[in-house]
């Protein structure tokens, strides 16, 4: 039965998916017309890998995906184009609803840059429901850019998502903890950011936050010193807690 579902089923898919990758290859051909060197040598100094990027502002790449809407057959197309903009626009484009737990797991192990890292998790695995669940998952990854977006969507996820309860939050701190020695660039700031905006939550996580940072900064490893006192440079702003405390009276109105 579902054999004739599927061949029933067939005329119709293929006009529409023949029209989404028309759709990707002029949105390729646009990227490569607004692309300039000088942008990506730009990139390239900020440690963005350019071999497969066109140098298109991400000003620009908002303006596109506010153009073309949620298209979930796109942003799989767009990503499978390889392109670093296409890469990131698919992000912007995808319906977090419709993304899978497979595509997560493939997308991730395709990071190669900061900013398409830290891109995807903000605009598109932050808002799926399986969000959580990749941050315990990835944060286990050896590769760096798995590992980092494992902190980068926890930090993400901390800014956006107002349905995920404080103490989801308090336990991941461990995650923190447990990362804390990972000497890598790219990933020692995200977890900075990661603690840094879990603490600017709420006035309970504050507290906790500040807990870690200051365990950090005992700890014998260097690494783990640096991510203390970068996030408690923060924490301890009275500008940054009076804002959390303002937030939070606004909420119980």
């Amino acid at each position: 039965m579902s054999d004739v579902f599927e061949v029933c089923k067939a005329p119709r898919i293929l006009p529409y998916m023949k029209s989404v990758r028309h759709k990707c290859d002029a949105i390729i051909d646009e990227l490569k017309g607004l692309g300039n060197a000088s942008n990506r040598e730009g990139m390239a100094r900020f440690g963005i890998a350019t071999e497969h990027a066109f140098g298109v502002s991400i000003p620009v790449l908002r303006r596109i995906a506010k153009r073309t809407g949620r298209n979930h057959a796109l942003a799989l197309e767009l990503w499978r184009s390889a392109f670093h903009e296409a890469r990131i626009l698919a992000a912007f484009v995808d319906d977090p609803t419709l993304v899978s737990s497979s595509q997560m797991d493939l997308w991730v192990k395709d990071f190669d840059s900061w900013d398409l890292t830290d891109q995807c998790c903000n605009h598109l695995f932050s808002r799926s429901s399986l969000a959580s669940g990749k941050v315990h998952a990835w944060s286990c990854g050896e590769e760096e850019f798995v590992r980092r977006a494992a902190f980068s969507l926890l930090a993400s996820m901390a800014v956006h998502r107002h349905d995920v309860p404080d103490e989801d939050f308090e336990s991941m701190l461990t995650l923190v903890l447990l990362a804390s020695e990972d000497d890598r660039n790219y990933v020692r700031k995200a977890v900075s950011w990661a603690l840094r905006q879990i603490g600017k939550r709420s006035p309970a996580l504050h507290a906790e936050a500040i807990s870690v940072a200051e365990a950090l900064c005992e700890k014998q490893g260097r690494t783990a010193r640096w991510i203390g006192r970068d996030a408690l440079r923060e924490l301890q702003d009275p500008s940054v807690y009076a804002r959390i405390i303002r937030r939070a009276n606004s909420s119980r109105r």
